[in-house]
Protein backbone atom coordinates (compact mmCIF):
# COMPACT_ATOMS: atom_id res chain seq x y z
CA UNK A 1 0.00 0.00 0.00
CA UNK A 2 1.27 3.66 -0.87
CA UNK A 3 0.50 6.21 1.74
CA UNK A 4 1.65 10.06 0.61
CA UNK A 5 0.49 13.19 1.73
CA UNK A 6 1.77 16.54 0.36
CA UNK A 7 2.72 18.71 3.33
CA UNK A 8 1.73 22.33 2.76
CA UNK A 9 -0.23 24.89 4.14
CA UNK A 10 -3.47 23.80 2.39
CA UNK A 11 -5.71 22.09 4.55
CA UNK A 12 -7.14 18.78 2.96
CA UNK A 13 -11.39 17.66 2.67
CA UNK A 14 -11.71 14.11 1.69
CA UNK A 15 -15.22 13.38 0.34
CA UNK A 16 -16.89 9.75 0.03
CA UNK A 17 -19.47 9.61 -2.45
CA UNK A 18 -20.27 11.67 -5.53
CA UNK A 19 -23.89 11.66 -5.79
CA UNK A 20 -26.17 14.96 -4.32
CA UNK A 21 -24.87 15.79 -0.70
CA UNK A 22 -21.21 14.66 -1.27
CA UNK A 23 -20.77 16.86 -4.85
CA UNK A 24 -22.34 19.37 -2.86
CA UNK A 25 -20.25 19.67 0.11
CA UNK A 26 -17.44 19.71 -2.31
CA UNK A 27 -19.00 22.58 -4.37
CA UNK A 28 -19.85 24.44 -1.90
CA UNK A 29 -16.67 24.46 -0.03
CA UNK A 30 -14.85 25.30 -3.43
CA UNK A 31 -16.51 28.47 -3.86
CA UNK A 32 -15.46 29.27 -0.16
CA UNK A 33 -11.76 28.40 -0.20
CA UNK A 34 -9.92 28.43 -3.61
CA UNK A 35 -7.19 25.51 -4.30
CA UNK A 36 -4.71 27.23 -2.30
CA UNK A 37 -6.42 26.90 0.85
CA UNK A 38 -8.18 23.73 0.14
CA UNK A 39 -7.51 20.22 -1.21
CA UNK A 40 -10.58 18.27 -2.42
CA UNK A 41 -10.15 14.79 -2.75
CA UNK A 42 -13.62 12.70 -3.45
CA UNK A 43 -14.02 9.01 -4.19
CA UNK A 44 -16.80 7.43 -6.23
CA UNK A 45 -17.49 3.65 -6.75
CA UNK A 46 -19.87 4.47 -9.39
CA UNK A 47 -19.82 5.53 -12.94
CA UNK A 48 -21.51 8.51 -12.29
CA UNK A 49 -21.35 11.89 -10.46
CA UNK A 50 -24.10 14.53 -9.36
CA UNK A 51 -27.04 12.60 -11.09
CA UNK A 52 -30.89 12.43 -10.09
CA UNK A 53 -31.71 8.61 -9.04
CA UNK A 54 -35.30 10.17 -8.56
CA UNK A 55 -35.54 10.80 -12.79
CA UNK A 56 -34.39 6.71 -13.16
CA UNK A 57 -38.10 5.44 -13.44
CA UNK A 58 -38.99 8.21 -16.14
CA UNK A 59 -35.51 6.91 -17.64
CA UNK A 60 -36.54 3.53 -17.37
CA UNK A 61 -40.34 4.71 -18.34
CA UNK A 62 -39.35 6.68 -21.84
CA UNK A 63 -39.75 9.64 -21.01
CA UNK A 64 -36.76 10.75 -20.34
CA UNK A 65 -34.69 9.36 -23.45
CA UNK A 66 -31.04 9.66 -22.20
CA UNK A 67 -28.77 9.19 -19.07
CA UNK A 68 -26.79 12.20 -19.50
CA UNK A 69 -30.41 14.31 -19.11
CA UNK A 70 -30.05 13.59 -15.31
CA UNK A 71 -26.64 14.27 -14.78
CA UNK A 72 -26.63 18.19 -13.02
CA UNK A 73 -22.57 17.96 -13.44
CA UNK A 74 -19.91 15.22 -14.81
CA UNK A 75 -16.61 14.27 -13.51
CA UNK A 76 -14.74 16.40 -16.12
CA UNK A 77 -16.72 19.47 -14.84
CA UNK A 78 -16.18 19.00 -11.25
CA UNK A 79 -12.54 18.53 -12.39
CA UNK A 80 -12.57 21.57 -13.78
CA UNK A 81 -13.44 23.20 -10.57
CA UNK A 82 -10.07 21.67 -8.85
CA UNK A 83 -11.72 18.91 -7.32
CA UNK A 84 -9.80 15.87 -7.38
CA UNK A 85 -12.82 13.41 -8.28
CA UNK A 86 -11.37 9.97 -8.18
CA UNK A 87 -14.30 7.84 -9.84
CA UNK A 88 -14.48 4.06 -10.02
CA UNK A 89 -12.88 3.93 -6.47
CA UNK A 90 -14.41 2.66 -2.93
CA UNK A 91 -13.48 3.94 0.46
CA UNK A 92 -12.98 -0.06 1.91
CA UNK A 93 -12.23 1.75 5.93
CA UNK A 94 -12.27 5.26 7.61
CA UNK A 95 -9.52 5.56 9.99
CA UNK A 96 -10.98 7.86 12.57
CA UNK A 97 -7.74 8.15 14.96
CA UNK A 98 -4.72 8.74 11.63
CA UNK A 99 -7.62 10.47 10.12
CA UNK A 100 -7.30 8.79 6.74
CA UNK A 101 -9.34 6.73 4.78
CA UNK A 102 -8.40 3.14 2.62
CA UNK A 103 -9.42 3.27 -1.09
CA UNK A 104 -9.53 0.80 -3.90
CA UNK A 105 -9.44 1.30 -7.43
CA UNK A 106 -12.19 -0.98 -8.89
CA UNK A 107 -10.55 -0.95 -12.16
CA UNK A 108 -7.12 -2.45 -11.06
CA UNK A 109 -7.23 -3.23 -7.83
CA UNK A 110 -4.71 -1.50 -6.20
CA UNK A 111 -5.33 0.17 -2.78
CA UNK A 112 -4.05 3.33 -1.26
CA UNK A 113 -4.73 5.14 2.08
CA UNK A 114 -5.32 9.28 1.66
CA UNK A 115 -5.55 11.66 4.82
CA UNK A 116 -7.27 14.44 5.72
CA UNK A 117 -8.38 17.35 7.56
CA UNK A 118 -11.39 17.45 6.72
CA UNK A 119 -14.00 14.30 6.16
CA UNK A 120 -17.58 14.22 4.28
CA UNK A 121 -19.08 10.66 4.64
CA UNK A 122 -22.28 10.64 2.02
CA UNK A 123 -22.48 7.29 1.15
CA UNK A 124 -25.96 7.32 0.90
CA UNK A 125 -28.54 4.22 0.52
CA UNK A 126 -28.55 0.60 -0.77
CA UNK A 127 -31.85 -1.11 -1.83
CA UNK A 128 -33.16 -3.75 0.48
CA UNK A 129 -32.50 -7.02 -1.14
CA UNK A 130 -34.24 -9.53 0.60
CA UNK A 131 -32.08 -12.57 1.41
CA UNK A 132 -34.13 -15.70 0.08
CA UNK A 133 -34.25 -18.34 -2.87
CA UNK A 134 -33.47 -16.71 -6.25
CA UNK A 135 -32.92 -13.14 -5.55
CA UNK A 136 -29.81 -12.59 -7.06
CA UNK A 137 -30.92 -14.71 -10.68
CA UNK A 138 -30.11 -12.77 -13.86
CA UNK A 139 -33.97 -10.64 -14.21
CA UNK A 140 -34.03 -9.67 -11.18
CA UNK A 141 -33.11 -5.94 -10.23
CA UNK A 142 -32.65 -3.25 -7.95
CA UNK A 143 -33.12 0.18 -8.84
CA UNK A 144 -30.80 3.05 -6.99
CA UNK A 145 -28.27 4.42 -9.29
CA UNK A 146 -27.52 4.95 -13.13
CA UNK A 147 -25.99 2.19 -13.03
CA UNK A 148 -28.69 0.47 -11.95
CA UNK A 149 -30.98 1.66 -14.06
CA UNK A 150 -28.67 0.62 -16.81
CA UNK A 151 -28.79 -3.12 -16.16
CA UNK A 152 -32.63 -2.85 -16.06
CA UNK A 153 -33.20 -1.31 -19.18
CA UNK A 154 -30.13 -3.42 -20.92
CA UNK A 155 -32.53 -6.72 -19.65
CA UNK A 156 -35.87 -5.04 -21.29
CA UNK A 157 -34.33 -4.63 -24.57
CA UNK A 158 -33.15 -8.38 -24.62
CA UNK A 159 -36.27 -10.20 -23.02
CA UNK A 160 -38.97 -11.56 -24.99
CA UNK A 161 -41.26 -12.04 -22.71
CA UNK A 162 -43.92 -9.33 -21.37
CA UNK A 163 -44.63 -9.87 -17.89
CA UNK A 164 -43.08 -7.97 -15.03
CA UNK A 165 -42.86 -8.20 -11.45
CA UNK A 166 -42.48 -5.53 -9.18
CA UNK A 167 -41.98 -6.68 -5.65
CA UNK A 168 -42.88 -3.55 -3.35
CA UNK A 169 -45.67 -0.59 -3.20
CA UNK A 170 -44.00 2.29 -1.91
CA UNK A 171 -42.63 5.45 -4.05
CA UNK A 172 -40.26 2.97 -6.29
CA UNK A 173 -42.58 0.14 -6.91
CA UNK A 174 -45.51 2.57 -7.94
CA UNK A 175 -43.20 4.67 -9.97
CA UNK A 176 -41.21 1.20 -11.44
CA UNK A 177 -44.97 0.06 -12.23
CA UNK A 178 -45.53 2.86 -14.34
CA UNK A 179 -42.69 3.11 -16.36
CA UNK A 180 -43.10 -0.93 -17.14
CA UNK A 181 -46.67 0.22 -18.15
CA UNK A 182 -45.45 2.35 -20.28
CA UNK A 183 -43.16 0.24 -21.82
CA UNK A 184 -45.93 -2.43 -22.38
CA UNK A 185 -45.50 -4.86 -19.95
CA UNK A 186 -48.15 -7.03 -18.31
CA UNK A 187 -47.44 -5.70 -14.64
CA UNK A 188 -47.85 -7.42 -11.67
CA UNK A 189 -47.37 -5.61 -7.91
CA UNK A 190 -46.73 -7.72 -4.90
CA UNK A 191 -46.94 -5.99 -2.09
CA UNK A 192 -46.33 -7.21 1.74
CA UNK A 193 -48.71 -4.29 3.21
CA UNK A 194 -52.64 -3.86 2.82
CA UNK A 195 -52.49 -0.98 0.67
CA UNK A 196 -49.84 0.59 -1.59
CA UNK A 197 -47.93 3.46 -0.82
CA UNK A 198 -47.77 2.63 3.36
CA UNK A 199 -46.74 6.28 3.61
CA UNK A 200 -50.28 7.34 3.28
CA UNK A 201 -52.73 6.22 5.86
CA UNK A 202 -54.27 2.65 4.59
CA UNK A 203 -57.80 4.34 3.18
CA UNK A 204 -55.85 7.10 1.05
CA UNK A 205 -53.50 4.08 0.19
CA UNK A 206 -56.55 2.33 -1.44
CA UNK A 207 -57.26 5.32 -3.57
CA UNK A 208 -54.38 4.82 -5.17
CA UNK A 209 -54.66 0.84 -5.19
CA UNK A 210 -57.95 1.31 -6.84
CA UNK A 211 -56.43 4.40 -9.99
CA UNK A 212 -52.99 1.46 -10.44
CA UNK A 213 -56.03 -1.88 -11.00
CA UNK A 214 -57.50 1.37 -13.05
CA UNK A 215 -54.51 1.07 -14.98
CA UNK A 216 -54.64 -2.59 -15.74
CA UNK A 217 -51.36 -3.20 -13.05
CA UNK A 218 -52.71 -6.35 -10.85
CA UNK A 219 -52.24 -5.51 -7.45
CA UNK A 220 -51.79 -8.24 -4.97
CA UNK A 221 -51.64 -7.18 -1.11
CA UNK A 222 -50.71 -9.09 2.28
CA UNK A 223 -48.29 -11.13 0.19
CA UNK A 224 -44.79 -11.48 0.69
CA UNK A 225 -42.65 -13.10 -1.90
CA UNK A 226 -40.62 -15.81 -0.60
CA UNK A 227 -38.50 -16.68 -3.82
CA UNK A 228 -37.85 -15.73 -7.31
CA UNK A 229 -38.06 -19.12 -9.17
CA UNK A 230 -35.78 -19.49 -12.02
CA UNK A 231 -36.04 -21.45 -15.44
CA UNK A 232 -33.86 -24.20 -17.36
CA UNK A 233 -31.16 -21.49 -18.30
CA UNK A 234 -31.25 -19.89 -15.04
CA UNK A 235 -33.15 -16.83 -15.39
CA UNK A 236 -36.42 -15.27 -13.61
CA UNK A 237 -39.71 -17.39 -14.43
CA UNK A 238 -42.06 -16.44 -11.79
CA UNK A 239 -41.55 -15.10 -7.79
CA UNK A 240 -43.74 -16.75 -5.14
CA UNK A 241 -45.82 -16.12 -2.10
CA UNK A 242 -47.15 -18.31 0.35
CA UNK A 243 -50.16 -18.82 -1.89
CA UNK A 244 -49.58 -18.27 -5.43
CA UNK A 245 -46.62 -17.99 -7.90
CA UNK A 246 -46.39 -14.81 -10.52
CA UNK A 247 -45.16 -15.56 -13.84
CA UNK A 248 -42.02 -13.00 -14.20
CA UNK A 249 -39.83 -12.32 -17.35
CA UNK A 250 -38.18 -9.35 -15.51
CA UNK A 251 -38.43 -8.27 -11.60
CA UNK A 252 -38.14 -5.20 -9.85
CA UNK A 253 -37.34 -4.97 -6.15
CA UNK A 254 -39.20 -1.51 -5.04
CA UNK A 255 -38.95 -2.56 -1.17
CA UNK A 256 -37.32 0.50 -0.43
CA UNK A 257 -33.35 1.50 1.41
CA UNK A 258 -31.71 1.63 4.43
CA UNK A 259 -28.66 4.12 5.15
CA UNK A 260 -25.51 2.43 3.47
CA UNK A 261 -23.11 3.08 6.82
CA UNK A 262 -21.49 0.17 7.24
CA UNK A 263 -17.92 2.06 7.08
CA UNK A 264 -19.55 4.39 9.64
CA UNK A 265 -20.41 1.59 12.05
CA UNK A 266 -16.69 -0.32 11.71
CA UNK A 267 -15.15 2.88 12.13
CA UNK A 268 -17.24 3.52 15.25
CA UNK A 269 -19.38 6.88 14.13
CA UNK A 270 -22.77 7.20 16.34
CA UNK A 271 -25.90 5.49 14.13
CA UNK A 272 -29.17 5.98 15.22
CA UNK A 273 -32.47 3.89 15.34
CA UNK A 274 -32.40 3.44 11.54
CA UNK A 275 -29.13 2.65 11.06
CA UNK A 276 -28.14 6.45 9.90
CA UNK A 277 -25.40 8.61 11.11
CA UNK A 278 -26.43 11.03 13.95
CA UNK A 279 -25.37 14.86 13.53
CA UNK A 280 -25.90 18.40 14.89
CA UNK A 281 -27.60 20.63 13.19
CA UNK A 282 -24.32 21.78 11.00
CA UNK A 283 -24.74 18.02 10.18
CA UNK A 284 -21.17 17.24 11.53
CA UNK A 285 -21.14 13.60 12.92
CA UNK A 286 -22.09 14.03 16.44
CA UNK A 287 -18.77 13.99 18.59
CA UNK A 288 -16.64 14.37 15.95
CA UNK A 289 -15.75 18.07 15.23
CA UNK A 290 -13.96 17.31 11.43
CA UNK A 291 -15.86 14.74 10.43
CA UNK A 292 -19.91 15.44 8.35
CA UNK A 293 -22.35 13.70 6.87
CA UNK A 294 -25.48 14.31 4.68
CA UNK A 295 -27.77 12.54 2.33
CA UNK A 296 -29.67 8.97 2.62
CA UNK A 297 -26.71 7.97 5.14
CA UNK A 298 -27.95 10.33 8.09
CA UNK A 299 -30.85 10.36 9.91
CA UNK A 300 -32.45 13.71 10.40
CA UNK A 301 -35.02 15.74 13.10
CA UNK A 302 -38.26 15.52 12.41
CA UNK A 303 -40.26 18.76 12.89
CA UNK A 304 -43.48 17.62 13.63
CA UNK A 305 -43.03 14.64 16.08
CA UNK A 306 -39.75 15.55 17.70
CA UNK A 307 -37.69 12.32 16.48
CA UNK A 308 -35.02 11.06 14.62
CA UNK A 309 -36.21 9.57 11.27
CA UNK A 310 -34.61 8.49 7.61
CA UNK A 311 -35.82 9.60 4.82
CA UNK A 312 -34.07 9.30 1.02
CA UNK A 313 -34.44 12.10 -0.95
CA UNK A 314 -32.57 14.40 -3.56
CA UNK A 315 -33.71 17.97 -2.00
CA UNK A 316 -32.71 16.69 1.69
CA UNK A 317 -29.05 15.41 0.39
CA UNK A 318 -28.50 18.81 -1.64
CA UNK A 319 -29.34 20.86 1.34
CA UNK A 320 -27.31 18.78 3.41
CA UNK A 321 -24.08 19.06 1.04
CA UNK A 322 -25.01 22.72 0.74
CA UNK A 323 -24.82 22.99 4.94
CA UNK A 324 -21.58 20.60 5.23
CA UNK A 325 -19.63 22.69 1.99
CA UNK A 326 -20.64 26.09 4.06
CA UNK A 327 -19.13 24.82 7.55
CA UNK A 328 -16.12 23.32 5.72
CA UNK A 329 -15.35 26.80 3.95
CA UNK A 330 -15.67 28.03 7.20
CA UNK A 331 -19.02 29.53 7.12
CA UNK A 332 -21.74 29.18 9.43
CA UNK A 333 -25.31 27.50 7.99
CA UNK A 334 -27.91 24.71 9.43
CA UNK A 335 -29.97 22.01 8.94
CA UNK A 336 -32.96 22.19 11.01
CA UNK A 337 -35.00 19.21 10.06
CA UNK A 338 -37.88 18.01 8.01
CA UNK A 339 -41.21 17.95 8.40
CA UNK A 340 -41.44 14.65 5.82
CA UNK A 341 -43.05 15.71 2.28
CA UNK A 342 -43.52 13.51 -0.65
CA UNK A 343 -44.91 13.64 -3.70
CA UNK A 344 -44.69 11.09 -6.32
CA UNK A 345 -47.36 9.77 -9.20
CA UNK A 346 -48.52 7.04 -11.20
CA UNK A 347 -49.74 7.87 -14.56
CA UNK A 348 -51.91 10.82 -14.03
CA UNK A 349 -52.44 10.10 -10.44
CA UNK A 350 -50.87 12.42 -8.10
CA UNK A 351 -50.28 11.18 -4.85
CA UNK A 352 -48.55 13.84 -1.88
CA UNK A 353 -47.55 13.52 1.63
CA UNK A 354 -46.40 15.41 5.05
CA UNK A 355 -45.96 15.22 8.01
CA UNK A 356 -47.78 12.28 10.27
CA UNK A 357 -49.94 9.94 9.29
CA UNK A 358 -52.54 8.30 11.89
CA UNK A 359 -50.30 5.43 13.07
CA UNK A 360 -46.65 7.96 13.30
CA UNK A 361 -48.98 10.39 15.92
CA UNK A 362 -50.03 7.50 17.88
CA UNK A 363 -46.57 6.23 18.12
CA UNK A 364 -45.48 9.31 19.26
CA UNK A 365 -47.89 9.66 22.18
CA UNK A 366 -50.12 12.52 20.12
CA UNK A 367 -54.02 12.82 20.60
CA UNK A 368 -55.52 13.86 16.80
CA UNK A 369 -58.46 14.95 14.86
CA UNK A 370 -58.32 13.51 11.22
CA UNK A 371 -60.93 15.05 8.50
CA UNK A 372 -60.93 13.90 4.48
CA UNK A 373 -62.73 15.74 2.23
CA UNK A 374 -63.62 15.30 -1.73
CA UNK A 375 -62.77 18.23 -4.02
CA UNK A 376 -61.34 19.37 -7.30
CA UNK A 377 -58.63 21.00 -8.83
CA UNK A 378 -60.41 23.74 -10.10
CA UNK A 379 -63.60 25.31 -10.10
CA UNK A 380 -66.09 22.81 -10.48
CA UNK A 381 -67.18 24.70 -13.17
CA UNK A 382 -63.53 25.01 -15.22
CA UNK A 383 -63.03 22.58 -17.74
CA UNK A 384 -60.78 20.00 -16.63
CA UNK A 385 -61.56 20.01 -12.93
CA UNK A 386 -60.43 16.83 -11.49
CA UNK A 387 -61.50 15.66 -8.47
CA UNK A 388 -59.04 15.47 -5.14
CA UNK A 389 -59.02 13.74 -1.75
CA UNK A 390 -57.41 15.36 1.32
CA UNK A 391 -56.95 14.25 4.42
CA UNK A 392 -56.04 16.20 7.29
CA UNK A 393 -54.83 15.49 10.78
CA UNK A 394 -54.58 18.05 13.53
CA UNK A 395 -53.73 17.83 17.19
CA UNK A 396 -56.66 17.64 19.76
CA UNK A 397 -57.27 20.92 21.40
CA UNK A 398 -54.36 22.63 20.66
CA UNK A 399 -55.14 22.47 16.69
CA UNK A 400 -51.62 22.26 15.31
CA UNK A 401 -51.22 20.49 12.59
CA UNK A 402 -49.73 17.29 12.17
CA UNK A 403 -49.95 16.11 8.95
CA UNK A 404 -51.61 16.08 5.65
CA UNK A 405 -52.48 13.87 2.52
CA UNK A 406 -53.45 14.41 -0.84
CA UNK A 407 -54.92 11.83 -3.55
CA UNK A 408 -55.88 13.02 -6.83
CA UNK A 409 -55.36 13.69 -10.80
CA UNK A 410 -53.64 17.04 -12.63
CA UNK A 411 -53.39 20.01 -9.75
CA UNK A 412 -53.35 17.91 -6.70
CA UNK A 413 -49.80 16.93 -6.33
CA UNK A 414 -47.66 20.08 -5.66
CA UNK A 415 -50.65 21.33 -3.40
CA UNK A 416 -48.93 19.63 -0.35
CA UNK A 417 -46.47 22.52 -0.23
CA UNK A 418 -49.12 24.65 1.34
CA UNK A 419 -49.63 22.26 4.06
CA UNK A 420 -45.39 21.74 4.36
CA UNK A 421 -45.04 25.09 4.85
CA UNK A 422 -47.51 25.27 7.70
CA UNK A 423 -46.00 22.46 9.46
CA UNK A 424 -42.68 23.87 9.52
CA UNK A 425 -44.89 27.15 10.85
CA UNK A 426 -45.72 25.34 13.45
CA UNK A 427 -49.07 27.12 12.41
CA UNK A 428 -52.44 25.32 13.57
CA UNK A 429 -55.32 24.52 11.36
CA UNK A 430 -57.40 27.43 12.44
CA UNK A 431 -54.68 29.89 11.18
CA UNK A 432 -54.67 27.96 7.82
CA UNK A 433 -57.93 28.91 7.24
CA UNK A 434 -56.66 32.74 7.04
CA UNK A 435 -54.06 32.08 4.74
CA UNK A 436 -54.19 34.05 1.57
CA UNK A 437 -53.35 32.13 -1.27
CA UNK A 438 -53.37 32.48 -4.82
CA UNK A 439 -57.11 31.94 -7.05
CA UNK A 440 -58.98 32.00 -10.03
CA UNK A 441 -61.08 29.70 -11.53
CA UNK A 442 -58.12 27.91 -13.80
CA UNK A 443 -56.57 26.97 -10.43
CA UNK A 444 -58.63 26.29 -7.60
CA UNK A 445 -62.09 26.77 -6.55
CA UNK A 446 -62.72 29.56 -4.13
CA UNK A 447 -62.00 27.44 -1.28
CA UNK A 448 -58.99 25.86 -1.86
CA UNK A 449 -58.81 22.12 -1.23
CA UNK A 450 -56.20 22.63 1.49
CA UNK A 451 -58.15 25.08 2.93
CA UNK A 452 -61.82 23.13 3.16
CA UNK A 453 -59.65 20.32 4.93
CA UNK A 454 -58.39 22.77 7.60
CA UNK A 455 -61.68 24.53 8.07
CA UNK A 456 -63.64 20.67 8.37
CA UNK A 457 -60.46 19.71 10.80
CA UNK A 458 -60.79 23.35 12.91
CA UNK A 459 -64.27 22.74 13.21
CA UNK A 460 -63.93 18.90 14.51
CA UNK A 461 -61.45 20.50 16.78
CA UNK A 462 -63.33 23.08 18.56
CA UNK A 463 -65.73 20.61 19.08
CA UNK A 464 -63.46 18.36 20.69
Amino acid sequence: MNMSRTRDTRERLVVIGGDAAGMSAASQARRLKGPDELEIVAFERGHFTSYSACGIPYWVGGDVTEPDQLIARTPEEHRERDIDLRMRTEVMEIDVDRQRVRARDLESGAESWTSYDKLVIATGARPIRPDMPGVDAPGVHGVQTLDDGQALIDTLAHTRGRKAVVVGAGYIGVEMAEALINRGYEVTVVNRGGEPMSTLDPDMGRLVHEAMEGLGITMVDDAAVTKVLTGEDGRVRAVATENAEYPADVVVLGIGVRPETTLAKAAGLPLGSHGGLLTDLAMRVRGHENIWAGGDCVEVLDLVSGQERHIALGTHANKHGQVIGTGVGGGYATFPGVVGTAVSKVCDLEIARTGLREKDARRVGLQFVSVTIESTSRAGYYPGASPMTVKMLAERRTGRLLGVQIVGREGAGKRVDIAAVALTAGMTVEQMTALDLGYAPPFSPVWDPVLVAARKAAAKVRAS
